[in-house]
C-alpha cells in the first residue's frame, strides 16, 4: 500500500468517493458520483483513476467487460501520513507551533479550544 503517495486535490475527490462507497465501483458509478461535486468529463475521471492505481492507492479489478475500483489504503491511514508529513515539513515535527499558528490567526473557536484542552488532558492522563 502506498499511504505515502502524494494525492492531488483532484485525485482526493475521487478517493473520497471510493472511501465513502465501501465497495468496489465501476468507473461509470464513480463518474456519476463525482459529477455531483465536480464538472469533470468521464475521460478526466478515468485519468484520475489511472493515476491513483499507478500510485498504488487504488486498485482496478476486471469484472467481465469493465473494471471495478476500490481503495488500497484506508482514509485514516492516508490522512495520518499526510498530517505527519505536513507537520514535519512545516513545523519540524512539532505540534505546538501548528496550534499556535492557528490560534494566532483566530482560527480556533471556543469550542475547538475546549476540545483541544480535553484531548490534552486525556493524553496526559493516559
Amino acid at each position: 500500500m502506498a499511504d505515502d503517495a502524494n494525492i492531488t486535490a483532484a485525485e482526493w475527490e475521487v478517493m473520497e468517493v471510493l472511501w465513502r462507497a465501501g465497495a468496489p465501483m465501476s468507473s461509470a458509478d464513480i463518474v456519476a458520483a463525482v459529477r455531483g461535486e465536480q464538472e469533470w468529463t468521464e475521460a478526466t475521471v478515468r485519468t484520475l483513476l489511472f493515476r491513483l492505481t499507478k500510485k498504488g492507492v487504488a486498485k482496478a479489478e476486471r469484472d467481465r467487460r469493465r473494471y471495478l475500483y476500490s481503495p488500497l489504503v484506508e482514509r485514516d491511514a492516508y490522512v495520518g501520513g499526510e498530517t505527519d508529513r505536513f507537520v514535519d515539513r512545516m513545523f519540524g515535527g512539532r505540534i505546538a507551533p501548528l496550534v499556535a499558528q492557528f490560534a494566532s490567526r483566530d482560527k480556533l473557536t471556543d469550542e475547538e479550544i475546549d476540545r483541544l484542552e480535553a484531548l490534552l488532558k486525556d493524553i496526559r492522563n493516559g
